[in-house]
């Protein structure tokens, strides 16, 4: 994982990243997330901002 990935805001399913409490689930959905921006066409800066 990316040292910033906490960096990494919103919703992903109606679920707010930064408050779920599993940190397995957590990263999950940064990664997912991080997808679904990049698919967007947003560059990984902006991401991580």
């Amino acid at each position: 994982m990316h040292p910033n990935c906490s960096a990494i805001t919103g919703v992903v399913c109606g679920v707010r990243v930064e408050d779920i409490e599993d940190p397995l689930m957590q990263k999950i959905r940064y990664m997912d997330k991080l997808i679904d921006e990049l698919a967007k066409g947003r560059k990984m800066e902006k991401i991580l901002r």
